[in-house]
């Protein structure tokens, strides 16, 4: 590899919003994310909604709610 070329690799945190701390290498120190393994439906098997930036209550106010 060439020197002085590639970014420093180096220990960091990922931070999730449910309070996870991962600790893995990368070239941010400190990375955060809405969802990881801990509290993502897949792995934990529990169905739980997830709504990104209030695309639900969009969509229930432009088409109106479903009838059950």
């Amino acid at each position: 590899m060439k020197k002085d070329i590639h970014p420093a690799y180096s220990p960091s945190k990922v931070i999730c919003a449910c309070g996870n701390v991962v600790e893995t290498g990368s070239t941010k120190k400190e990375m955060h994310v809405e969802i990881c393994a801990a509290c993502h439906p897949f792995f934990t098997g529990k169905s739980k909604f997830v709504d990104s930036a209030g695309r639900v209550e969009k969509f229930r106010q432009r088409y109106g709610v479903a009838k059950e």
